[in-house]
């Protein structure tokens, strides 16, 4: 649940017959880069050819406040986790790398995935994934968000 925050004075409340408060959210976002080969099974097309790509992947994580330095975690923190997300695909043919061995290792299938594997490994931490964005090329990337 968001926390209730007292309203600025810059803030005009039209409804004054209920409550009227404001949401601050922080959000955060890293990217990086990662290569490897795959090719997607069913489709008819090139794409069903062995192929390769340099995939991006940006990050990005929301928090309700701050911690005691200002921060909503520490970037080196996020990079590495994000990082660490991605090892197991990186210089890798994906579609023997589970669960691609049996699912399309789409962008959207991959953007899932990471999401995933990030939000167990932040799971203690006061923060949310609220977007994985993975770039197949310059321009056509797919997103997952909750």
């Amino acid at each position: 649940m968001p926390a209730l925050l007292e309203r600025p004075a810059h803030f005009p409340c039209f409804f004054t017959e209920i409550l009227c408060y404001t949401v601050f959210m922080y959000e955060l976002t890293v990217r990086t880069k990662f290569s490897a080969a795959h090719n997607l099974r069913g489709y008819e097309g090139a794409c069903e050819n062995l192929h390769g790509h340099n995939w991006r992947v940006d990050v990005s994580v929301r928090a309700e406040g701050l911690d005691g330095l200002g921060m909503v975690v520490d970037f080196k923190k996020l990079k590495a986790e994000t990082k660490k997300a991605i090892a197991a695909l990186d210089h890798r043919y994906l579609n023997e790398v589970p669960p691609f061995d049996t699912v399309n290792a789409t962008a959207e299938n991959l953007a899932r995935h990471i999401h995933a594997a990030l939000s167990a490994a932040l799971a203690k931490e006061s923060i949310k994934v609220s977007r994985v964005a993975v770039w197949e090329s310059d321009d056509a990337s797919a997103a997952y968000f909750e």
